[in-house]
């Protein structure tokens, strides 16, 4: 009988292996990550002159991964007290969410002093994005709204629309000047709904490498009082764009002092070069401490079932930094170390397709936007023809990442983008 069962078995299963259908067979392919694609072309070109002006992610004047000695000697503090391997808690390691905390909104920050701030821990700046677009989902009491710049960093989109929020995009970039369109900023926040989420960056807004001046900024946050908006702040760039974190935190702490309780997603990544360790925060102004303690509990049940609790590594470091006197100024120097060879960058660029090559373009955006991208202002045709004909790779909308430019290459490419651009 067993015997028969099997025989049979086995003719069925081959019948059926004839006409099998795998339950994903109508998952069609992605497209492609479009800063990934120009990684990869860039490795598959001979030239020994190639380029790959594609990647956020700072790079030392010979073009190599830069770890910070601060960041090393954090890491060996914490090697040398043998820190175990336990869980933080859902929101994260608390010397390092208090500290990041003081970084943003500053030292006499009142929000902290009041204990007015919920604040956890995240998985970089996209965790921390993701966990205010849920929180927004969840416990805002007006229209799921939110305008984002245009153009944003292209996360942002799948981020916000992912978490269940409408999106639309404000004006943002003028391509005429290659410069801030501020009464067109001004106009749609004007025009959108009322009580509308706003989505600004901090500073050195991605891609652009454009921010408003101070002034600019006092003109936004009163336009945003006045149709009664929230404003969302994305900092993953303090302290890189200028090589100032305080002056790099001037819309986040003139919107609190103007009366806004903002939310702030915060990102190590960029300024203390923990691109793979995934710090961050996500933090919210309350009206007082109950709030706080309320809002708090809320955090903690959007984030248990997400990913339970933050990997407690970098956090120690970024932790270790901020607390340690001597750490944090070799931190600070290091910060802006890395941010005076950005505009370094910026200024020999400009001058050599001004003076070297005599270009008649207007090239002072170069040096007029901040942080680690520059909007070159090159058509897709033009980043087409520099990547055929200069093995120069960068994104389609013409963003270079001038943390990838080097003393040795930046006259090359000065050449290569006069010469695409001369028509």
């Amino acid at each position: 009988m067993l015997a028969a069962i099997s025989r049979s078995s086995f003719r069925h299963s081959r019948l059926t292996s004839r006409a099998f259908l795998s339950t994903w067979n109508a998952v069609p392919q992605g497209p492609p990550d479009a800063i990934l694609g120009v990684t990869e072309a860039y490795k598959k070109d001979p030239s020994p002159k190639k380029m790959n002006l594609g990647v956020g992610a700072y790079r030392d004047d010979t073009g190599k991964p830069y770890v910070l000695t601060s960041v090393r000697k954090a890491e060996k503090i914490i090697m040398d007290n043998n820190i175990d391997k336990e869980y933080a808690g859902i929101t994260g390691v608390p010397a390092f969410t208090k500290a990041a905390g003081l970084l943003a909104y500053g030292d006499d920050s009142p929000v902290i002093a009041e204990d007015r701030l919920a604040i956890t821990q995240t998985i970089s700046g996209t965790g921390a994005l993701r966990i205010g677009a849920e929180f927004f989902n969840a416990w805002y009491p007006h229209a799921k709204n939110i305008i984002v710049p245009n153009p944003t960093w292209g996360n942002h989109i799948p981020i916000m629309k992912n978490a269940g929020l409408n999106l639309e995009k404000y004006s943002y970039f003028d391509k005429k000047t290659n410069g801030l369109n501020i009464d067109g900023m001004l106009e749609d926040i004007h025009k959108a709904p009322k009580n509308t989420i706003v989505l600004l960056h901090a500073c050195a807004h991605n891609p652009t490498g454009v921010d408003p001046t101070p002034a600019q900024w006092d003109q936004i946050s009163n336009a945003i009082k006045d149709r009664d908006h929230f404003a969302f702040f994305d900092m993953a760039y303090q302290g890189f764009a200028s090589g100032d974190c305080t002056r790099d935190a001037y819309a986040l702490r003139k919107f609190v002092d103007d009366g806004h309780q903002v939310v702030l997603s915060q990102s190590f990544a960029k300024n203390m070069g923990l691109y793979g360790e995934r710090v961050g925060s996500f933090s919210i102004v309350c009206a007082d401490a109950a709030e706080r303690a309320r809002v708090d509990s809320q955090l903690k049940i959007i984030i248990r079932p997400m990913y339970s609790n933050p990997p407690i590594h970098g956090a120690h470091i970024v932790s270790t930094v901020l607390n340690t006197p001597e750490l944090k100024q070799e931190w600070l120097g290091e910060v802006k170390f890395m941010a005076d060879r950005i505009i370094t960058m910026r200024t020999k660029l400009r001058d050599h397709l001004e003076k070297d090559f005599g270009s008649k373009k207007s090239w002072n955006h170069i040096t007029d936007q901040i942080g680690m991208f520059c909007y070159s202002g090159m058509t897709p045709e033009q980043v087409n023809k520099i990547k055929s004909e200069w093995s120069v790779y960068l994104t389609q909308d013409g963003r270079i990442s001038m943390a990838g430019i080097s003393s040795e290459t930046v006259k090359y490419l000065a050449e290569a983008i006069h010469n695409v651009t001369k028509d």
